[in-house]
């Protein structure tokens, strides 16, 4: 049986600094001066999601502590943003990328999960039964609108997306920081998308990329986030390194991770919007290796059923 993520201390971040397996438990030991090392114990058990970040380096009997207590350990950029790479430990549950696979593959559910995520984008209800070129019209739309009142407050010239790498230093201040700022946004999804064993090439709006999943939740975020904050930077010197450090400081990222996870979930699972616990919403629920069954989907691991063979 696996704890609920609510169970858990969530995600930690850690930099410049070295995790190690001591006598006593896993340890971070960072450089105090003079020669000396100071140890700060990791409560291992209680751990959903250890993130390291530059400067930190792990040894192999530390990251199989991590692997036995069901932990996720992820390699990212400063601050948590950039995701270069996760280990997700065996004991995790594939409860949430059964959940997404379902609906993937599943024309009528996929369709569902896409109408949910633009419900949740823009705080409006969609009709039942509207077209997927409907919901793209419509998110074409608001986006429009956005641009627009944020051009006017800020004041900037005619605003028109564009993301070229290869004229990079020609595009204008707003779209090197949305860049950047949505590269650092993409990172943290990412990251919260491997701890939860999804997916994240199966995307429901987007397709054909493998972190076509990633850019569907960041979507979620960046009319609050990373499009305002570019437009706040149309005149900074440097407005995609301007960017990458308020997302890390001011607006916190790395906070909204429990968000996140729990946006993913309502969006595979909708009962779960309804469902609190004394601590707030239930982020999932205990979970014990299911059978596959392809009348009922599933039914309960753990249990003999050779009565029903005879």
């Amino acid at each position: 049986m696996l704890p609920k993520v609510s169970d858990n201390l969530s995600f930690l971040y850690a930099d410049i600094c070295r995790i190690v397996q001591t006598d006593t438990g896993v340890c971070a030991e960072v450089a105090a001066g003079a020669g000396t090392v100071h140890r700060v114990p990791i409560p291992t058990a209680s751990l959903a999601c250890l993130l390291l970040g530059p400067g930190t380096s792990i040894t192999s009997p530390a990251l199989a502590t991590f692997m036995r207590h069901g932990t996720t350990v992820v390699s990212c950029g400063s601050g948590a943003i950039l995701h270069y790479g996760s280990l997700v430990p065996e004991s995790r549950t594939t409860l949430w990328l059964d959940r997404q696979a379902h609906a993937y593959t599943d024309k009528a559910a996929r369709l569902t999960v896409a109408r949910r995520m633009y419900e949740m984008r823009f705080g409006e209800e969609v009709e039942e039964g509207i077209g997927i070129e409907r919901l793209r019209a419509l998110e074409g739309q608001r986006m429009k609108a956005l641009y627009r009142s944020l051009a006017t407050k800020h004041r900037v010239k005619p605003f028109k997306r564009n993301y070229d790498p290869a004229v990079w230093d020609e595009q204008s201040p707003v779209n090197k920081a949305l860049s950047a700022g949505n590269a650092a946004l993409y990172g943290v999804v990412h990251s919260v998308i491997a701890h939860l064993g999804c997916s994240p090439a199966m995307g429901f709006v987007h397709a054909g990329k493998q972190q076509s999943f990633v850019y569907d939740i960041a979507d979620l975020y960046k009319a609050k986030t990373t499009i305002p904050l570019a437009f706040s930077l149309h005149d900074a010197e440097n407005p995609e390194a301007r960017a990458r450090t308020l997302l890390r400081t001011e607006l916190k990222l790395y906070r909204m991770i429990p968000r996140m996870v729990r946006d993913i979930q309502v969006l595979l699972d909708p009962e779960l919007e309804d469902e609190e616990d004394d601590d707030g919403p239930v982020p999932t629920r205990w979970r014990v290796v299911d059978l596959w069954d392809p009348v009922l989907g599933a039914v309960s691991g753990g249990v003999n059923y050779a009565g029903e063979a005879n």
